[in-house]
């Protein structure tokens, strides 16, 4: 039996969360570009003068910016997953990081979908 079995068996659940979180995020960025694009085609037939041309390059960048998110989760979650695993197999506590990107990444997360409501808002208001 490993040492310390039960604390890194959660370290792995946990960075399995993150890289699973990471998928679902990148996964949402292809569909807001893919459906911006659907906007962008479909939106002459069904309203003459709608204003999806006009911002047809905000679900670009939004959908690539959140592929980009789910990225850096990724790397995130791996940098920390090591971290962690040493932490374990070391005796001694350790204390927690002053700067935690967790709170980055769910200030930038409110911020995508804030902006994302609004397009939306505009778009279909």
């Amino acid at each position: 039996m490993i040492e310390k079995f039960r604390d890194h068996a959660a370290n792995e659940r946990t960075f399995l969360a993150w890289v699973r979180t990471s998928i679902a995020l990148m996964a949402f960025g292809f569909l807001i570009e893919k459906f911006d694009l659907f906007l962008a085609i479909m939106a002459p037939n069904f309203a003459p003068g709608s204003h999806a041309l006009d911002h047809q390059g905000f679900g670009r960048w939004a959908g690539l910016g959140l592929i980009v998110l789910g990225v850096a989760v990724i790397v995130i979650a791996a940098v920390r997953f090591m971290r962690t695993a040493r932490a374990i197999e070391r005796a001694e506590p350790e204390s927690a990081p002053s700067f935690s990107p967790d709170i980055v990444l769910a200030v930038l997360l409110v911020l995508f979908g804030v902006a994302i409501i609004l397009y939306l808002s505009h778009l279909f208001g």
